[in-house]
């Protein structure tokens, strides 16, 4: 399946952060350019790399140039690619110009704890080691957030539809529906003990009998979870509201509940509701990315 959303992101740190790995940081760029700042590849002794800047010609010429550089024994530096750059026979299809830091022996140590930082769903911040003279709009830290997590509550077609999805693309789900197979069984007008959510989970209602909202969404909107969202018509929503407000939960936490719910109006599919709600959460995450 390989990575999941946001540690593809992470593809170069935690590859870089075990093995003995030049490390490469995107810090600024010119024109258009297909990556966000702080994008990141790592590159081994042979030459191979994790991660992706291109389409493969750009991640071997820092490669060739990570690997002069560990053999020259020099330590971190700044190359500029493309538009303005010395190296005349390299050029990016784009136009533009790239400054990237290369850093053939990164600090293992500080990589280690920014993983670790992740692995518990904490945000955190790599320095990059930029010369003093770097300009102003180059970046100077790489941050990093936890990745995208679902906590899914349904029932029926609609609601293993996006379990399937999400797993399939690699997005971790966590799972509770009315009692049938490979659920942990919901009990009516309870939260499932010992869950909690962050300001990178999602939460996402699935259900035709909207009795079984009313706990959950009570739950979710006191939560820091940047997407909560519950499927159901014009009727469904007035009454979730009206349900909401008598028990005293004020407009402003009732105003989080997202519903409709995907970017397609009025998807009857299931599997046509699952790929418009993922595509919104997953819209919804990235423009939490703090170098978007």
């Amino acid at each position: 399946m390989g990575f999941p959303l946001a540690a593809s992101d992470q593809a170069a740190l935690l590859a870089s952060a075990e093995e003995d790995m030049a490390l490469c940081t995107l810090v600024g760029i010119e024109g258009s350019f297909s990556r966000r700042l702080g994008a990141q590849i790592a590159i081994a002794r042979d030459g191979s790399t994790v991660g992706s800047l291109s389409d493969g010609c750009l991640e071997r010429q820092l490669a060739s140039d990570a690997l002069a550089a560990r053999a020259a024994g020099e330590g971190p530096r700044v190359l500029r690619y493309g538009s303005g750059s010395p190296i005349i026979d390299f050029r990016l299809p784009c136009g533009g110009g790239l400054d990237i830091v290369i850093d053939p022996a990164p600090d293992r140590a500080a990589l280690r704890r920014v993983v670790d930082r992740l692995a518990k769903r904490e945000a955190a911040s790599l320095a990059l080691p930029l010369p003093a003279d770097a300009p102003s709009h180059w970046l100077t830290h790489r941050a990093y957030m936890p990745g995208l997590r679902t906590l899914l509550f349904g029932e029926g077609p609609e609601y293993g539809a996006f379990a399937t999805l999400s797993t399939g693309m690699g997005t971790h789900v966590e799972g509770h529906g009315r009692a049938s197979a490979g659920t942990s069984g919901l009990a009516l007008g309870q939260v499932p003990p010992g869950i909690a959510a962050d300001p990178w989970t999602a939460i996402l209602l699935l259900f035709h009998d909207h009795e079984w909202e009313q706990a959950l969404l009570g739950w979710a909107v006191t939560t820091p979870a940047f997407f909560i969202g519950a499927q159901g018509g014009g009727p469904a929503r007035e009454e979730r509201k009206a349900l909401l407000r008598r028990e005293g939960i004020s407009e402003e936490r009732i105003a989080r509940v997202r519903s409709p719910i995907g970017l397609i109006a009025s998807a009857r599919d299931p599997e046509v509701l699952a790929l418009s709600v993922l595509a919104e959460i997953v819209g919804a995450y990235e423009q939490l990315h703090p170098d978007r």
